[in-house]
């Protein structure tokens, strides 16, 4: 659990017909690249990583296998559901033998059940923990992303996707370090829905939606400015 609350932030949220996953990718230095932090599964199911990316990638490895031989088997999707149930039995079992070290990694799971084509958002832990969420954050500083999701959480059953992704950066704002700044380089966002494959957006494809980022920031600074001189008004008055 320690490794997860160390490792770079990764945030997810679901409305009635998508889910997202937004995360930070670190880099070692300046002079080496981001690492990639969201792994796409199979056409409707991906994970944000919070941990050790090592074990990341083993677990993701297990899933797309599990994907695949569900498919080549049955000729259908793999319900999101079962996935899950066997990765925490998966989880779980490392804790309970002497062979193995459990694994250092916490994934946020988005998906969309193909015979419901509903949004679903999973959290799984490295004791084998398994939940269910609207909204959830892990890895540093996800106190801030969550004390967000917690404010406008009535917000997103109804939102549109661009306003879901919106709300998933403004989440990983908080979560920035120092004097970093989310920028193209260091976010990035992935995105699933009913009859549509999961897609990455980074790099260019994600700076128009940190320019609405930008623009909203700058208008929610004026309404403050507009309340605080207006208060400070009535104050005079009286």
């Amino acid at each position: 659990m320690e490794s997860v609350k160390q490792g770079s932030a990764c945030v997810g949220l679901r409305s009635n017909t998508h889910a997202v996953l937004g995360a930070l990718k670190r880099a070692v230095s300046e002079l080496s690249s981001h690492q990639k932090k969201l792994l796409e599964i199979d056409d409707h199911i991906g994970i944000g990583i919070a941990g050790l990316t090592a074990d990341a990638r083993s677990l993701a490895k297990y899933m797309r296998n599990e994907a695949l031989n569900h498919k080549y088997i049955y000729g259908a999707p793999l319900p999101p559901h079962l996935l899950m149930a066997e990765l925490a039995d998966k989880h779980q079992r490392t804790t309970q033998t002497y062979v193995r070290r459990p694994f250092g990694v916490g994934l946020l799971v988005a998906s969309v059940d193909p015979r419901t084509q509903k949004p679903h958002l999973y959290q799984t832990c490295p004791s084998g923990n398994l939940y269910e969420y609207y909204a959830s954050a892990i890895g540093a500083r996800s106190q801030s992303a969550r004390t967000y999701l917690e404010k406008h959480a009535d917000s997103f059953a109804e939102a549109s996707k661009d306003d879901l992704i919106v709300f998933a950066l403004q989440a990983l704002v908080g979560c920035v370090s120092g004097d970093t700044e989310l920028t193209k380089e260091n976010a990035s966002i992935s995105i699933v829905g009913p009859n549509e494959k999961l897609i990455i957006i980074e790099g260019d494809d994600l700076q128009p939606y940190l320019d609405r980022l930008e623009l909203k920031g700058n208008t929610d600074e004026a309404d403050a400015e507009e309340e605080k001189e207006a208060d400070d008004d009535v104050m005079e008055e009286s």
